[in-house]
């Protein structure tokens, strides 16, 4: 995919939505970087000369379509990278239907709504849909419920659309990443209770260079689930 191809990322202000951005821009390919208000995309706009911007708040995935209906889309879209996510730990006797909400909201349900409204975008492209899940998409521990279900939701959603879009040619990769050094990574830590050293976890550009690698791969071949892990 090279050359001036367009890419809607979510999450790019941090982590491995970050890296991903800056590979894809280093490159000279045309960046719609989604922001949870103006603030944040006036932002993005900054750290990334010549990106477009899309505001609409995850966290409300009622409202995103009437957002959008007020920003002009692109009407090409060759990946829709779905990189943002947010992650509050609890047990299951403790977790609020506040706490669950908020985490299917932003994690599955914003996902689902934004690929439905750039569908007819990647179809037309025969484009790729890319969702960055989670190791906790894989596999559920104590304290992670409410997490690992939206993540769970996200890799039935994934495997769904790969199923219903092959036909148009839409390709959809899910990449599970381990513990990744971040600022979710250290939030986590902090609800652990544990000391945080980034040294111990993935780079996000490791993980970044995963997801070009499947963005990249020729038309021939498509990457359905990758799964990447700390290395030491």
């Amino acid at each position: 995919m090279a050359g001036m191809a367009t890419h809607v990322i979510t999450g790019a202000g941090s982590g491995i939505g970050a890296a991903v951005a800056r590979r894809l821009h280093a490159r000279g390919d045309d960046l719609v970087l989604h922001a949870r208000d103006a603030g944040r995309a006036k932002e993005l706009a900054a750290e990334f000369p010549g990106a477009r911007t899309l505001v609409g708040d995850l966290a409300d995935p009622d409202r995103l379509s009437w957002a959008f209906s007020h920003q002009t889309l692109p009407d090409r879209v060759d990946s829709l990278l779905h990189i943002a996510g947010v992650i509050d730990l609890g047990r299951v006797g403790d977790l609020t239907p506040k706490t669950w909400r908020h985490q299917l909201d932003v994690n599955l349900l914003s996902p689902a709504e934004l690929t439905r409204h750039f569908l007819p975008q990647l179809r037309l492209a025969q484009g790729h849909v890319v969702f960055v899940n989670s190791g906790s998409g894989l596999n559920a521990y104590a304290d992670w419920a409410a997490y690992a279900a939206s993540k769970h939701g996200l890799k039935a959603l994934a495997d769904s659309l790969r199923h219903e879009e092959h036909a148009n040619g839409v390709r959809v990769t899910s990449v599970y990443p381990g513990r990744t050094a971040s600022a979710m990574q250290a939030k986590v830590h902090q609800q652990e209770g544990k000391e945080y050293d980034p040294s111990k976890w993935i780079d996000p550009e490791s993980v970044a260079t995963t997801i070009v690698m499947a963005l990249d791969l020729p038309k021939d071949a498509e990457v359905n689930d990758l799964t990447v892990r700390p290395g030491r």
